[in-house]
């Protein structure tokens, strides 16, 4: 596991593959909807503050596109697929909910509920 410049754990980045394998995700949507455009902010803010630009995100329009949704079994949208690093995640929504989505994507290891 590697750390990021203020020195916080990277789930999910082996060391030496910052620079060498890129995260690899793609966005399926339906047209530019609200939710579609939120999703993809969102996921955008969320890779830069995680992986420095060591990302691609394919925005993947099922209106033009429908058949693509087949390759990776998408059953509603927005979703989002990390196909790269291994094993392959996915997460439906608008990622409006940053921490659900950042342990999704394993950005993030779960924060543990406080003990009384």
């Amino acid at each position: 596991m590697s750390s990021t410049a203020d020195g916080k754990p990277r789930i999910g980045v082996e060391p030496g593959n910052e620079t060498n394998k890129p995260w690899t995700l793609r966005l399926y949507v339906a047209g530019q909807t609200p939710k579609s455009l939120t999703a993809f902010a969102n996921l955008q803010a969320m890779c830069e503050a995680h992986l420095s630009g060591n990302y691609q995100i394919e925005v993947i329009d099922l209106l033009e596109n429908p058949q693509l949704a087949q390759g990776d079994q998408i059953l509603a949208i927005p979703t989002v697929v990390r196909r790269l690093p291994l094993p392959m995640r996915k997460i439906i929504g608008d990622l409006s909910d940053t921490e659900r989505a950042l342990v999704g994507l394993d950005l993030r290891q779960p924060t543990q509920p406080a003990h009384s």
